[in-house]
């Protein structure tokens, strides 16, 4: 039977998990402000060279041959895998579209678990979860309008990487039960920076000033702290105590947008963004509850 998280471990928990979306959200704009100077490819690169090297630097004089020790290697292969399609996918998104409505879309992740779960994983899903799943997803709808010129085609980015971060999601939340955090964190740099290397010659350039260069190393900062407080998180509480937090990173991703570009949401996307939020906080609700309910015997 699993045992509870202690108030205190919840509550730490918590709070790793807002720093993290804080670290995604100044993430996410300085890669929009940088790739209007070079490739998404070199600043998705940065981003995981900039992890592998320092977590290494830090951890292996501490942790030695431990560091990489998995017990699950075609996991963190995976996981890291996944980690880079959707950061690839996020710095090509979010040169097209503002990065709060983009970060909107982005939290119907939670819902997509449900509906990957009840699809491939044939779990029961009720009637309510799939309106919520419903009203997450025409949120969405709302913040893209698909058809009305807002975003275009662009918009077909961030709802499929939303798929793609929603098994990530399910597959760190299982692997930091077992998986020590910095073996985990080490894997998703060296996994995204040896595959993003191989792709490097055919679009390398120049970083053509410091401003730029700095820009590239807040970038690989925040995707290296923001991760490992996310494994913090997760080992700390339930993905069904953290979930509702998540969307902090919309609150964040706003502020961002709207200290470096002046950009509000419209009406149709606020109003979007409202049903994304209330449909997933509520089925995250939904899940704190079910779980706490004995659904089944206790073990002897």
């Amino acid at each position: 039977m699993a045992i509870a998280p202690r108030p205190g471990q919840a509550l730490a928990g918590i709070g790793f998990l807002v720093a993290a979306t804080a670290c995604f959200a100044v993430l996410d704009t300085t890669v929009k402000v940088v790739g209007a100077v070079v490739s998404v490819l070199l600043a998705v690169w940065f981003r995981y060279a900039f992890h592998a090297v320092a977590v290494t630097a830090v951890m292996l004089p501490l942790r030695g041959r431990s560091l990489w020790r998995t017990e699950h290697p075609r996991f963190q292969l995976l996981r890291g895998l996944l980690l880079l399609s959707v950061s690839g996918m996020s710095f090509l998104a979010v040169q097209y579209m503002p990065v709060g409505e983009f970060t909107a879309i982005v939290m119907v992740t939670p819902l997509a678990v449900t509906l990957l779960a009840a699809l491939f994983l044939g779990e029961r899903v009720k009637p309510l979860r799939w309106l919520l799943v419903a009203g997450g997803f025409a949120g969405a709808l709302l913040v893209v309008r698909p058809g009305a010129g807002v975003v275009g085609w662009a918009a077909l980015i961030p709802l499929t990487l939303v798929f793609l971060y929603a098994w990530f999601q399910i597959l760190t939340a299982r692997m930091a039960r077992t998986e020590d955090p910095m073996t985990l964190h080490f894997y998703t740099g060296w996994v995204g920076a040896l595959v993003a290397s191989a792709a490097l010659p055919f679009v390398w350039q120049a970083v053509p000033d410091a401003r730029t260069l700095a820009q590239l190393c807040l970038v690989g900062l925040m995707g290296t702290v923001g991760h490992f407080l996310l494994i913090l998180a997760f080992q700390r509480a339930p993905a069904s105590t953290l979930s509702p937090f998540l969307y902090t990173q919309i609150g964040f991703a706003m502020l961002c947008g709207w200290v470096v570009y002046h950009h509000v949401p419209g009406a149709l996307e606020l109003a979007g963004i409202a049903l994304i939020v209330v449909c997933g906080a509520s089925a995250s609700w939904l899940t704190a509850r079910e779980q706490r309910l004995p659904v089944d015997a206790p073990e002897a």
